[in-house]
Parts: structure tokens; C-alpha cells; sequence
């Protein structure tokens, strides 16, 4: 069972990237910031600025 969840994780892992490119993509077009809520506090983040790619991890048990 294990080896589906992680082919599971692996697809959502993958797609969360992919958005995340599109996203940033977007931003630029639109000129518009990239909105984050980061140390407790809601920050604007010039898309121009931003990675334009992210690796997101997990952490095993």
C-alpha cells in the first residue's frame, strides 16, 4: 500500500509544482504581486523576483 501513496504524493508533489510555475507565469503577465503570508504577516512579492520554479519536500517518519 505504501508504494501507491507515494506514487500518489509523487503526481500531487509534481502537479503543485506545476501550478506553481503558471502561477508565477501569470504574475508577470499580469504585473501583478504574488501575495504570501509569511512570519505571521501578509506580504506582497514582485513576481519578477520570484523563483521560477520551487521544489516542495516532505519530511518521513
Amino acid at each position: 500500500m505504501t508504494g501507491k501513496m507515494d506514487n500518489t504524493r509523487d503526481k500531487i508533489i509534481k502537479g503543485l509544482e506545476e501550478t506553481y510555475k503558471k502561477m508565477v507565469e501569470f504574475k508577470k503577465q499580469k504585473n501583478s504581486p504574488i501575495v504570501v503570508y509569511k512570519d505571521g504577516e501578509i506580504v506582497e512579492l514582485s513576481p519578477f523576483e520570484a523563483s521560477p520554479t520551487t521544489k516542495y519536500g516532505h519530511k518521513t517518519k
